[in-house]
């Protein structure tokens, strides 16, 4: 949960809610960690799994369908180049707006 929150833009309460939502509708399973009893670990059940599944599949289709024209080595080029920007902006600890911004600003 605090691994998803500030990917998601969410408080540690507002995912807690969240999470607890999807428990009771079978979609997310916890397991408390065994090393650390704070430490609680979410995963999609089956049910889960089966309602994003579809989901993630045409959000992938759209975004292959957005970058159809792109030549497929820039594509690759992109692609290689916002995983280390992101890699790089996690190492640094920036917040997702601080992230957002470096983005914002390399595309000008």
């Amino acid at each position: 949960m605090n691994t998803i929150g500030p990917k998601v833009n969410l408080t540690p309460g507002a995912i807690s809610v969240a999470v607890d939502r999807l428990y009771s509708k079978g979609l997310v399973s916890r397991v408390e960690s065994t090393e650390d009893r704070r430490i609680r670990i979410v995963a999609l059940t089956p049910s889960g799994k089966e309602l994003v599944g579809p989901i993630f599949r045409k959000h992938a289709a759209d975004i292959r369908r957005v970058f159809a024209e792109v030549l497929r080595t820039s594509y690759n080029n992109l692609k290689k180049s916002l995983k280390k920007v992101g890699r790089h902006a996690e190492e640094l600890g920036l917040s997702e707006q601080q992230k957002e911004r470096v983005v914002q600003n390399a595309g000008t």
